[in-house]
């Protein structure tokens, strides 16, 4: 078994269109969160979301091959190509035949998918645009990756609602770790900001009309957002052969299911995940500094997981065990959040800066629990936990060690 560390990061999202960009949002506590544009097709009942300003695709991809490319699979390819650069990546023949790819998108391109249906069914056209089907692919990013890299090992995507790319870095985790593959870019993307997606979020009435405001006691709900992030995962061993410089070790990984309802969540199952992550990773719950919480700010998500925090932590929770929910700042990037939150997690233990819980006004007695609000505190923790829970009680949960 041999340990895995990460040593390159990237990353794209309404915080940044870089890295850099990303954590001095992060770290200031600034909201990515702005109005959402008009749409012809109708109108929307709530008015913001997390898109990313400033995004120009030709910048990234200036051939004709960006026409079978869907904007969620441009994120992937942008968030690998800084992963890749940060880490020193040096590719060689065997390196390519041997190295892994995977990662994580639940609605891909459904956008393209749109746009040809509206077409149809408003405009009268027979048909829809031919390469819809491969740009509407979840499993495009990986294929883009793959070919971007010329990476000819294992590249597949994980499709597990918003834990999607949270269950693809554990699983990109074990095969390092167990010396299926010796490195691995893995990681999500999602581009959920178009009109059907946007009505569908409506209708189930859980999105905010303002602000995404996590375990504050007046939230309203989420807010959507889009980005991608991948992370650069191989031995320690082989890191420090090459010269890298790790970034943090990765040294756990739990799975579970709630295996009781579609939308709403179970502490047990959440709890279930952090167990065994702390499980596998060989940790003892009061050895964990610092979580960041899966905090959607819906009113079921925040209090079932402050109460699967308490399962896990017991009495530390509330005394001495920090979390905080970045999505107040980068929204929910649903497929992509497990990876997002994933690289927020592997800065703070990096920088020794926890980010804050911004938009937070009043304690909610259902939550209760330390989220650092509305600054970031400086502190050096020595291992932390990303949560990750989706809907169908599909959960997934990263531990984190510094490398020192």
């Amino acid at each position: 078994m041999h340990r895995v560390v990460i040593t390159g990061l990237g990353v794209i999202s309404a915080l940044g269109l870089n890295l850099s960009e990303f954590w001095n949002s992060l770290e200031q506590g600034k909201s990515g969160i702005r109005p959402l544009p008009t749409f012809e097709q109708g109108p929307i009942r709530f008015r913001n979301a997390a898109s990313i300003a400033g995004y120009d695709k030709d910048a990234h991809f200036p051939d004709k091959n960006v026409a079978l490319m869907d904007r969620a699979a441009q994120l992937a390819v942008v968030a690998a190509r800084e992963a890749v650069t940060h880490a020193g990546v040096q590719w060689t023949d065997e390196l390519r035949s041997s190295a892994a790819i995977v990662t994580g998108c639940c609605m891909g391109g459904r956008a393209v998918e749109e746009v040809g249906y509206w077409e149809m069914f408003h405009h009268g056209k027979p048909r829809v645009n031919p390469l819809t089907i491969p740009l509407s692919m979840e499993s495009a990013g990986a294929s883009h990756i793959s070919i971007d890299f010329g990476i000819q090992g294992p590249t597949y995507t994980v499709s597990t609602a918003c834990s999607s790319s949270a269950h693809a870095i554990g699983q990109a985790f074990w095969m390092v770790r167990s010396g299926a593959v010796p490195i691995a870019l893995a990681g999500g993307s999602e581009a959920p900001l178009f009109f059907g997606g946007l009505k569908a979020w409506e209708a189930m009435r859980v999105v905010s009309t303002d602000t995404c405001r996590p375990f504050s006691a007046d939230r309203t709900g989420m807010v959507l957002g889009e980005g991608g992030a991948m992370m650069v995962l191989e031995t320690l061993d082989g890191a420090l052969a090459r010269g890298a410089k790790p970034i943090v070790e990765l040294v756990g990984f739990g799975m579970s299911s709630d295996a009781s309802h579609m939308t709403q969540p179970s502490p047990e199952g959440a709890g279930r995940a952090m167990r065994a992550a702390l499980k596998d990773a060989k940790l003892n719950p009061e050895e964990i500094g610092y979580v960041n919480a899966h905090g959607t700010a819906t009113e079921a998500n925040d209090r079932v997981e402050s109460a699967a925090i308490r399962l896990v932590f017991g009495e530390y929770a509330d005394h001495g065990l920090a979390i905080s929910s970045t999505k107040s700042m980068h929204a929910h990037t649903f497929g992509a959040a497990g990876a997002v939150e994933a690289v927020v997690t592997a800065l703070a233990l990096e920088k020794g800066v926890l980010p804050p819980t911004i938009n937070f006004n009043k304690v909610d007695p259902a939550c209760g629990l330390d989220v650092i609000p509305n600054e970031a505190r400086a502190k050096k923790v020595d291992v932390a936990l990303s949560n990750s829970f989706a809907f169908g009680g599909l959960n997934a949960v990263l531990a984190f060690k510094a490398y020192r």
